[in-house]
């Protein structure tokens, strides 16, 4: 019963915030929200622009890298000189070079993947000054992107796409940073710890011994972490730990947080195309995929757990709860973990690594379909819209005519930039993936072996090259080869998508509409959702299936039965 009620008051809180974030968002972008002005104003004057300055698509995209390039170099030199920073009641000394590194790229690239134990390794003015701040600009550069690729369909015959610097500013004063202090006050009312007090050493008299429990500024970043799909948690446990997840209200608004903006964001481009079907369209393909994915998770993990079976506890009435919270269950877990996974996020309230085969599979699979059953902020939208296009011209060819989207002719420059951007990320993962299953320091990273050890580091891939940043923990991926061949795939599978939809966002606002006539392809239909839905499983499906079949699949056969 308790997952029922999590599954329709998520509904509900979801329909609502589709509609009027959706809405508030498409006016933050068209300019019709102002009550920050007086703030804005002189930002735009500081940095010599102003929302009547737009950019060509180039300059955009210039505009871009160079601010992600800065807040790079920015975070890995906190990082490197944490020691002499303050804020560091525990004395941590620096950040190696690698890890620094590899730490940078993946806050950076909203992936947060990390190799490290938070509260070991990072002091506090890390965690807020670089790591947090990260997970405020990293969404807003992903939401901005998709952006441009929604005016791209609603200009006509324009040579601009906006302003990068106006774009990323109103995000961030309109859209997340409101929403995430509102949600970081309820995170710390429930429980969540918010401290500069350094951590708290609790000594038993009884048994002479002492405990050293670590605390920070945690509350705060737990918000942003979830609304920002970014998932990086301030503790090694992330959202499986009292302090960053206290009560079973702050689970539940966790999963809500990483769901609202990727599924608004479909309201949102409706709005701005001024076809609100069209937005529908793209979300009912995201909720055919998502819940899929979820039947697939819930079912597997209520299953018992084969380890713990051939230990000789057959009897597991609670499903496979190895690895999992107590105060959550097996089905609210896989729930959190599905829709951690579905997004970018990656933030885990339990052990990925110890789900069942297919509860594994499920999390691997909606991450290989691209993550666009929502996606991340802004990057589930872009690239369920690359496969929109691909899917307009399957189906323009099956009739015998121009593909159009939207009135915009898709011709052979626009389906080389959605088919670059679409295959950028399995090419790296897949690539990157035989090269460490190729080598010993690739070897060296999963704690187990066969096919589940092949699963984690197959996993680690996908998760990073999809920006996900969740993982396998028996992986050990803080050495140099991880850290290296990681931050590449980060940096591939964000940019190398990123810079074609900024492209295809500026060759399609110098179009200019065609008008629908009766040949004209339907794209705001019941059978586009399925050509979509089809185009997504096969480009995710058919290119990973290979490697997935030596990984959770062929561990599952083992088992002696496929579900």
């Amino acid at each position: 019963m308790g997952f029922f009620w999590t599954i329709a008051t998520l509904f509900v809180a979801l329909a609502i915030t589709w509609r009027y974030l959706g809405s508030y968002m498409a006016a933050v972008f068209d300019g019709r929200v102002h009550f920050l002005g007086w703030l804005e104003r002189p930002l735009y004057r500081a940095l010599g622009t102003s929302p009547e300055h737009e950019q060509t698509w180039k300059r955009y995209a210039v505009s871009l890298i160079i601010f992600s390039g800065v807040s790079l170099g920015l975070t890995y030199l906190i990082l490197r000189i944490q020691g002499s920073l303050p804020l560091n009641p525990q004395h941590l000394g620096a950040v190696s070079p690698a890890l620094s590194f590899n730490t940078g790229v993946s806050f950076l690239t909203n992936t947060n993947w990390q190799a490290y134990g938070g509260e070991t390794t990072m002091s506090y003015f890390s965690q807020m000054g670089a790591l947090t701040v990260q997970q405020f600009v990293s969404p807003a550069v992903g939401i901005v992107a998709a952006v441009v690729l929604v005016r791209g369909f609603s200009r006509r015959s324009s040579s601009t796409v906006g302003n990068f610097w106006v774009d990323l500013t109103r995000c961030l004063f309109y859209i997340l940073l409101p929403i995430a202090f509102i949600a970081g006050i309820i995170f710390v009312g429930q429980g969540a710890v918010e401290t500069l007090a350094g951590t708290a050493t609790i000594h038993d008299v009884l048994n002479g011994v002492s405990q050293t429990i670590a605390r920070g500024p945690i509350g705060f970043m737990e918000a942003i972490k979830q609304l920002g799909t970014n998932g990086g948690g301030f503790l090694d446990q992330n959202s499986a730990t009292p302090f960053e997840n206290p009560t079973a209200l702050t689970n539940w608004l966790s999963i809500y947080l990483l769901l609202s903006i990727p599924f608004s964001l479909t309201y949102t481009f409706g709005k701005m195309v001024g076809s609100i079907r069209h937005g529908a369209t793209l979300l009912v393909a995201m909720l055919v995929i998502f819940g899929s994915f979820l039947t697939i998770g819930t079912y597997a993990e209520h299953q018992p757990n084969p380890a713990v079976a051939a230990a000789g506890v057959v009897h597991q009435p609670t499903g496979n709860m190895e690895g999992k919270e107590v105060r959550f269950g097996d089905t609210s877990t896989a729930l959190f973990g599905v829709a951690s996974t579905q997004t970018s996020t990656g933030s885990a309230d339990a052990s990925y690594d110890s789900f069942n085969p297919m509860g594994g599979f499920a999390l691997l699979g909606g991450m290989m379909m691209g993550e666009v059953s929502p996606g991340g902020t802004g990057s589930g939208l872009y690239t369920i819209l690359l496969m929109a296009i691909i899917a307009v011209f399957i189906g323009g060819l099956m009739i015998g005519r121009t593909p159009e989207y939207l009135g915009k002719r898709i011709q052979a420059k626009e389906i080389k930039l959605a088919g670059l951007g679409v295959l950028a990320m399995p090419m790296i993962v897949l690539t990157l993936t035989g090269i460490a299953v190729s080598i010993h320091a690739g070897r060296a990273g999963p704690l187990n072996a066969g096919p589940h050890g092949f699963s984690e580091i197959l996993y680690a891939f996908v998760s990073q090259g999809n920006n996900n940043g969740s993982a396998f923990g028996g992986i050990s991926a803080n050495t140099a080869f991880y850290n290296i061949a990681g931050a590449i795939d980060m940096l591939v599978g964000r940019f190398g998508v990123m810079i074609p939809v900024l492209a295809l966002g500026g060759a399609l606002a110098a179009k200019n509409v065609v008008p629908a006539g009766l040949g004209t392809f339907r794209t705001d239909n019941t059978m586009f959702v399925g050509l979509v839905v089809g185009v997504i499983v096969i480009v995710g499906g058919l290119t990973f299936f290979p490697a997935m079949s030596l990984g959770p699949i062929v561990e599952q056969l083992s088992h002696g039965k496929f579900f």
